[in-house]
């Protein structure tokens, strides 16, 4: 017999053996260093603005960047449900079925995203105005909207591609997608924004073709898994459903967390566009410090996933508390770092008036919170992959409400630096609750395992 020419398949399964702890680091790990590069280009892309000595445009790309935000969370959102629903399918080894899934959902993604991205740039000038934007920063955040809303669906295809190399323990790959964008971006920025002078409007045409470069990264990694074919048309709704259980819970939940953003930026916009300024500096910092742990959100659902699938949940246990150790870590390790490195940050980005007592804030405790972040953050990935997506909903939620609203609110009586403190009780309170409860129904699926073993 003639010995076959055809590659092997990369195993699509390994998340059920082996090393729980090494699964988990690898996963994030890969998964950071592609997040840092996103981030780190989003950071990249505040400090050429910073430079431009212009703070109408830097109070600009904050305004704009919280509606971005809310737009992300949408793709963020359709691309864990595929993430997860593909993974579970997997570890059961429903390889036809999860290929014909994900390819019929990516059709009702692109339109959703399409209709979201157009619908923003139209309104984007009421919107902004809600948010508190006035004058120059308001005219330049529009006409970053309108170039960057409608490519939506670039951002969401390039996320829902690497979500699916992750849900095959491709994680090299993953990270090779979001690479691809950040070197795009830091190639085109300073040219579009400094050498043709094109300001803000640079960094906003900079943004679509790094998105754009994602997505054709995406297709070229994700040849030899065989999980997309051509999409039919008689499976879109069967995939809309079957996705749509996690993907709208998961929508709901990542919604939250900017709307909430969108409320603390709303309440600081009363101090002034230092005060703005400032915030946003912290909101691009953070990310880039904490892309471990916004990555273990990504690494760890795959993994839960499929021991779902393969009703091994005593790995499920493991990879979650795996989770929460190298998350506590990864918090200690970004406070001395924030602590030690303030004076640089608020010189590199001319950080200015109130923004400085903002960010060293920030650096001297505010950060500590995060660990709390953390917390909600892996605890919903859990409640995604277990089949209790309203669970993600209702605690993040709850954050932008309960854990947000009142609290910052009070502390906006305090000055700008009460809104910071406000927003930082929340998360502790909230990123508690969901552990506790996350704990809970991992434990109840351990429980039932024992129940049948002794029957």
């Amino acid at each position: 017999m003639t010995p076959s020419t055809t590659p092997p398949r990369p195993d699509r399964t390994r998340f059920l053996q082996g090393s729980i702890m090494r699964h988990v680091c690898i996963m994030a790990g890969t998964g950071a260093v592609g997040l840092m590069a996103v981030f780190g280009v989003d950071l990249l892309n505040y400090f050429y603005i910073s430079h431009l000595n212009q703070p109408a445009l830097t109070a600009a790309i904050a305004f704009a960047t919280s509606l971005s935000y809310v737009q992300n969370s949408v793709a963020l959102g359709l691309s864990i449900g595929l993430g997860a629903a593909t993974g579970r399918l997997i570890g059961a080894r429903k390889f036809t079925k999860a290929r014909n899934q994900a390819s019929a959902f990516l059709v009702l993604m692109v339109t959703i995203t399409l209709t979201l991205g157009v619908t923003t740039a139209l309104c984007a000038h009421w919107l902004l105005s809600l948010l508190g934007a006035r004058g120059e920063a308001l005219h330049q955040a529009t006409s970053f909207l309108h170039v960057t809303s409608p490519a939506l669906p670039l951002i969401c295809l390039g996320m829902t591609l690497s979500s699916l190399l992750r849900a095959v323990g491709a994680a090299g790959r993953a990270m090779r997608v979001t690479l691809t964008g950040a070197a795009v971006t830091i190639i085109l920025d300073p040219v579009l924004i400094f050498g043709l002078h094109l300001g803000l409007e640079g960094a906003a045409v900079s943004t679509v073709l790094a998105r754009a470069a994602i997505v054709s990264s995406g297709f070229l990694n994700l040849r030899g898994y065989d999980l997309l074919a051509w999409p039919r048309r008689q499976l879109i709704m069967p995939a809309a459903q079957a996705v749509g259980r996690i993907a709208l819970p998961a929508i709901a939940t990542n919604l939250a967390t900017p709307v909430g953003g969108l409320f603390v930026t709303r309440a600081m916009a009363r101090f002034g566009l230092d005060a703005v300024s400032g915030l946003a500096v912290i909101d691009r910092m953070m990310p880039v410090a904490f892309s471990f742990v916004f990555a273990l959100t990504g690494s760890v659902g795959p993994i839960i996933s499929q021991n779902l699938g393969a009703e091994q949940h005593g790995r499920i246990k493991d990879a979650f508390l795996c989770a929460l150790m190298l998350m506590g870590l990864c918090v200690g390790v970004a406070w001395v770092f924030f602590f030690t490195m303030q004076n640089l940050i608020l010189h590199l980005f001319h950080v200015q008036g109130i923004g400085v007592m903002l960010v060293r804030m920030f650096c001297d405790w505010v950060v500590a919170s995060y660990f709390f972040v953390g917390l909600l953050f892996v605890s919903n990935t859990a409640f995604n992959n277990l089949d209790c997506p309203l669970y993600s909903t209702g605690f993040n939620w709850g954050r932008a409400t309960l854990g947000t609203i009142p609290f910052v609110m009070v502390g906006a009586h305090y000055g700008p630096a009460g809104v910071l403190t406000g927003q930082a009780l929340g998360a502790v309170m909230s990123g508690s609750l969901a552990m506790m409860a996350a704990l809970g129904v991992i434990r109840k699926l351990t429980s039932t395992d024992l129940q049948s073993s002794e029957r």
